[in-house]
């Protein structure tokens, strides 16, 4: 497989870290004037203009006309070209595959949500994932060839830097990173999915200028993501954000890490799932039974469809869940202190069903000082928010080489 590099034809490491530092303005605050530039990044306007123009004839850097000022000459703008790279993300869930194209300005530009693909931890399940994304990279036509990097979201346990996934198509010795680079011949990395969420909703969703942001992921698990100063917190080996893990009940449901007593395995998507088939199952009344046939097929999202129909069993054990997480959720708060709380994933979808509960306890247990400076929030990318924070994580990866 051929690596693409952006400036493989430079051979000076400080001209190429200017060039970085211009892509990183742009890619950040958006459009601007070469005056700007030189003010913010410290350097000469010429200096500036030369890189300009160099990146212009690369054809990464375009000129968006002019801005009007008061008196003399009216400068030009300068900005990104959204179509000399693009960024494939793809967020993997339990029952569902979502994958996105992404020009270099941030924008999709295609996407498929709720592909129907069954996460199993084997070969046949990883190679049918590889599949899919290489007939949606194969749709792309010629944009293929200007596809620099791909992400793709696992939930547990991942170490984006080694490329390791502890918890998901743990095969071999090799990283899935590099496996999954030779099978689709681009350049494929990979992260945690409540972290990649927490990106894309800091870059394009709810967040508006907050730079400690706790994002907290709902779905069939339970983890959340942590951005500090703008950044998103990795921890030493790209663990952090292991909420779900917390060990809390004193209870024998064995978590899937192995573990009792989890955070998880009362309060996430997959304890609504087995309390709901548990309470049906002593002879207690829903809907679901009327939707779904067979119960052994029942999804998280025939769950949400239910609660959202106002089915009083599903309300009744969201809304469990709900007074649990905030809880816990008023913890973070008293650690970290964070500007906004994020809520997301698929249990989000139950709207105030769940937010509602989860306000109130977090109201209860979180101290007044800390929890008077924090937004409580429900994600605005919704089912987007992996595949958004996927992209993005592609793109933020320009120049790890």
């Amino acid at each position: 497989m051929e690596k693409k590099f952006f400036f493989k034809d430079d051979k000076s490491p400080k001209n190429i870290q200017i060039k970085k530092d211009i892509i990183t303005h742009f890619i950040t605050s958006g459009n601007d004037t070469i005056s700007e530039l030189s003010r913010e990044l410290d350097l000469s306007v010429p200096t500036v203009t030369k890189f300009i123009t160099e990146l212009m004839a690369q054809g990464l850097i375009d000129e968006f006309g002019k801005i009007h000022t008061p008196g003399g000459r009216h400068p030009s703008v300068y900005g990104l070209n959204p179509s000399s790279a693009y960024f494939v993300g793809v967020d993997m869930s339990r029952h569902h595959l979502n994958i996105a194209l992404m020009d270099f300005t941030g924008n999709i530009v295609d996407h498929q949500i709720g592909i129907s693909y069954t996460y199993e931890n084997t070969p046949e399940s990883f190679d049918m994932l590889c599949d899919y994304i290489q007939n949606f990279i194969d749709k792309t036509g010629d944009l293929k060839k200007k596809i620099f990097n791909i992400n793709l979201n696992i939930s547990g346990r991942v170490n984006p830097e080694s490329g390791y996934s502890y918890s998901s198509f743990y095969f071999s010795e090799s990283p899935i990173s590099e496996t999954l680079s030779k099978k689709l011949n681009h350049n494929v990395g990979i992260d945690n999915d409540t972290r990649a969420m927490a990106y894309g909703e800091y870059m394009k969703g709810i967040v508006e200028g907050e730079q400690n942001v706790i994002f907290v992921n709902i779905s069939w698990g339970l983890g959340i993501g942590i951005i500090i100063e703008g950044k998103p917190y990795y921890g030493k080996s790209g663990f952090s954000g292991e909420f779900g893990h917390f060990p809390i009940f004193d209870n024998e449901i064995i978590c899937h890490c192995g573990k009792k007593g989890c955070l998880e395995t009362e309060a996430s998507g997959l304890a609504i799932h087995r309390t709901i088939l548990e309470r049906i199952a002593k002879g207690e009344s829903s809907i679901l039974t009327e939707h779904v046939k067979d119960l052994s097929k029942l999804t998280l999202t025939d769950i949400i469809k239910a609660t959202n129909m106002e089915d009083p069993l599903c309300i009744e054990i969201v809304e469990e869940v709900g007074n649990k997480l905030g809880k816990y959720i008023a913890g973070l708060i008293n650690i970290f202190n964070p500007e906004l709380v994020v809520i997301g994933g698929q249990v989000a979808e139950t709207d105030g069903f769940i937010m509602l509960p989860i306000r109130n306890s977090i109201k209860k247990y979180s101290l007044n000082l800390v929890n008077k400076d924090t937004r409580i929030l429900t994600s605005k990318l919704k089912n987007k928010a992996g595949i958004i924070g996927a992209c993005m994580i592609a793109r933020s990866r320009l120049f790890n080489d």
